[in-house]
């Protein structure tokens, strides 16, 4: 029975893992306005499983949510105008000014709701719309970027890559634990594995760009995008880790059979996302 039950868990994952690859391929690879949109919906879905978990949206007697409500109504039109502003403008000075006006209205909702809400459900809002919109967005920036149709797989290679070599490293010599009650699987072996995997990836792809682009010194840049992105990802993959155990859920969601909800799928693409972005800005100039 036991056996039947994970041939079926590692079968649904591996089809949602295929149909994953599939998706960003297909949003990716276009760009505009069909990255946009696709890194919205995840960003409006990731956002409620965020204030879900985090306490935002309470529990009826039964124990189940209840419906949205006015906080993660305005959580929802403050991401549909931050991603307005990011596809039409790209210019990180005006989401600077989207956030502060996305506090403002948070704390709108709060002080004419009083005392409806409390200052931990309304600094939990504000959290969310941080966490999971604002640097999944950085995915889109990253792909506007001059060649960023190449580089913005760097992204996943930080995260996906790393967590690859992680495990492998891991499970052959892994022996001193990197984050025992947090993640007890996971070793400081496996975590150096994942850094150096993902940094020679990233060399490896620089050096395709190199070749077939006629560029230079992208070999450095993205290895050290990479190794960087890596040690990243795996503090968004604990930090996700330790959101949950604060709040005793096993997943933020169901959405993705065999992998839970869109914040266990991503967590790591969360981070990497906006430090390959500020990475390569810097470094390229």
């Amino acid at each position: 029975m036991a056996s039947n039950i994970l041939g079926k868990i590692s079968k649904e994952r591996t089809i949602s893992a295929v149909i994953l690859v599939i998706a960003a391929l297909a949003s990716i690879l276009p760009g505009g306005v069909i990255l946009a949109a696709v890194l919205y919906v995840v960003s409006v879905i990731g956002f409620l499983e965020l204030t879900k978990a985090c306490g935002v949206r309470a529990k009826d007697k039964s124990g189940k949510y209840a419906g949205i409500n006015a906080l993660e109504l305005i959580g929802i039109v403050i991401i549909t105008c931050y991603y307005l502003v990011t596809y039409f403008s790209q210019d990180t000075s005006y989401l600077v000014m989207i956030m502060i006006m996305a506090l403002i209205a948070v704390m709108f909702v709060y002080v004419f709701g009083f005392p409806k809400f409390n200052a931990n459900q309304v600094m939990n809002t504000y959290f969310s719309l941080i966490y999971a919109p604002v640097m999944l967005s950085f995915v889109f920036l990253t792909r506007q970027l001059e060649n960023g149709i190449y580089l913005v797989w760097m992204i996943f290679i930080s995260s996906w890559i790393s967590d690859t070599f992680a495990y492998l490293v891991g499970v052959m010599i892994g022996k001193h634990k990197l984050a025992p009650v947090l993640s007890p699987k996971k070793s400081i072996e496996g975590s150096v594995g994942g850094i150096v995997g993902a940094a020679l990836a990233g060399g490896l792809f620089g050096a395709y760009m190199d070749y077939a682009l006629a560029l230079e010194n992208f070999v450095v840049i993205l290895a050290i995008v990479g190794g960087v992105g890596s040690v990243i990802s795996q503090v968004g993959d604990l930090a996700a880790s330790a959101i949950k155990r604060n709040h005793d859920i096993k997943d933020y969601g169901k959405l993705i059979p065999g992998h839970g909800g869109i914040m266990d799928r991503f967590d790591s693409v969360i981070f990497t996302a906006p430090i390959t972005y500020f990475l390569i800005i810097l470094m390229m100039r």
